[in-house]
């Protein structure tokens, strides 16, 4: 399944201008369920520092969703969105140049087994980015060196329970691009201890309402238009009548906790 395709493919429609840029973002926010479990965690962990001069690293920045909300959010912080793609960081800087937010939301080139900038970050943002990444132990204790005592990082990556829609060792990952097809809770947070580390929490996300409603939302779409881009046309009436579940679906699965799920937002202090 190629996923990156479809999504480039809508970026190209949705960066024609700003207005539309800004608009992609919030539908990404709508159907995104980690989008969901990423704006709640950093509400709740920086809700007191908002006045601050909070200096944030978003470890693969990709469209740069999630650095317009931190900017939105954070109305004094300083952020810096790395990613491998050039063409994406081409884009950001140019959307966050034009809607007045370059002096404080830049973006760079970077390879995250490679990215150190020792004791430099309050906040490390990485959202389904460490299971593209094969050599995710040296990235910890890269994002460990570079962050302040009692800064943070807040990662959302599938777990080992059908994460990447993959739930036997003979499926392959929905997303051609992955790695790995999911981390072991257990894992992850022996990784995080091993790179320095003080204090990691685990816990699951994408339980079974966001699990049927990423499937709902996500998978079917994204099936039918690597079928046919004619798919496209299709989409708002699609949406129409099936994003209500998948946005109540998603409620539901934010709102509790989960013995297990398909997800993985896991916090860990320096």
């Amino acid at each position: 399944m190629q996923y990156d395709p479809v999504k480039r493919s809508l970026g190209n429609v949705f960066n024609k201008a700003s207005w539309l840029r800004k608009l992609f973002y919030r539908l990404l926010d709508l159907l995104l369920l980690r989008a969901w479990y990423i704006k709640r965690e950093v509400k709740a962990t920086l809700s007191d520092k908002k006045e601050q001069s909070l200096s944030i690293l978003d470890a693969g920045s990709g469209y740069g969703q999630y650095d317009y909300f931190l900017s939105s959010y954070l109305k004094n912080a300083n952020i810096l969105g790395v990613d491998v793609k050039e063409e994406q960081i081409e884009d950001c800087n140019q959307f966050f140049g034009q809607i007045g937010r370059g002096d404080r939301v830049k973006f760079e080139y970077a390879d995250l087994t490679k990215f150190v900038r020792e004791d430099t970050y309050d906040l490390v943002l990485s959202v389904d980015v460490m299971e593209h990444i094969l050599e995710d132990e040296k990235v910890f204790q890269n994002i460990q060196a570079s962050l302040h005592k009692g800064g943070m990082l807040l990662i959302s990556t599938p777990s080992d329970q059908g994460g990447s829609d993959v739930h036997d060792e003979h499926e392959h990952s929905f997303i051609d691009e992955h790695v790995r097809d999911g981390y072991n809770i257990s894992d992850i947070q022996k990784k995080l201890k091993d790179a320095g580390f003080s204090n990691v929490e685990a816990r699951y996300s994408y339980g079974t309402p966001g699990s049927l409603a990423w499937t709902i939302s996500m998978k079917w779409p994204i099936t039918m238009l690597n079928k046919s881009k004619l798919f496209f046309i299709l989409l708002i009436p699609y949406y129409w009548i099936f994003y209500p579940l998948a946005f109540v679906l998603n409620w539901i699965d934010v709102s509790k906790s989960h013995s297990k799920g398909t997800g993985l937002i896991v916090k860990a202090v320096k």
